[in-house]
């Protein structure tokens, strides 16, 4: 009993969302749809932001409906995502080439974050390894503070960086870690 009725409470949120890897036909199919990661405001809980595979895409309607954001980050593909706990137009993305590479765009690790709902984005580098730069970072290794000024990220090659400043500027603090899966503030 308890199974059919947590069942019936979950719905299918896809709708705007494409998956430009199908076939025209199920492009929009909402089953088929790859979001790598999809985070919700907390102050203002209708507001989620996703990492598509091929995109990144917000909703202001509670995940009714998805938009591509017109802004253009780096790169359209990653996994990592987090939004600021107060502010639902301000988000981070960590960019990367997708498929066959899953490397940072051009070598060099990037933080991307929208101010304005995702018209524009500003990469932000500086503290991080600029050249020959194979770090990843997964769907949890992004992490923002409660009080949306610090950031943690960490990537599959061992590194840890945190920010201060909702990453304008990243310090180092480890390169030598194991894999970095999920990264939380306590």
């Amino acid at each position: 009993m308890c199974g059919k009725r947590l069942r019936a409470s979950w719905r299918l949120a896809a709708k705007g969302m494409y998956a430009e890897f199908m076939p025209p036909e199920r492009r929009e199919d909402p089953n088929i749809q790859d979001p790598r990661r999809v985070v919700q405001c907390a102050r203002q809980p209708e507001v989620f932001w996703a990492q598509h595979h091929n995109g990144i895409f917000r909703s202001t309607d509670g995940a009714s409906s998805w938009h591509e954001v017109s802004g253009k980050p780096p790169a359209k593909f990653g996994f990592a995502v987090a939004v600021h706990p107060e502010n639902p137009d301000t988000a981070w993305f960590v960019p990367a080439q997708k498929d066959e590479r899953r490397v940072p765009v051009d070598a060099a690790l990037c933080v991307a974050r929208t101010r304005d709902g995702g018209k524009s984005f500003q990469a932000l580098r500086k503290g991080l390894p600029q050249q020959a730069a194979y770090d990843l970072v997964y769907r949890h290794g992004l992490a923002v503070d409660p009080t949306g000024n610090r950031l943690a990220m960490g990537s599959t090659t061992g590194g840890l960086w945190v920010s201060e400043d909702q990453g304008d500027s990243w310090r180092c603090l480890s390169t030598h870690l194991p894999p970095i899966y999920c990264v939380r503030f306590a």
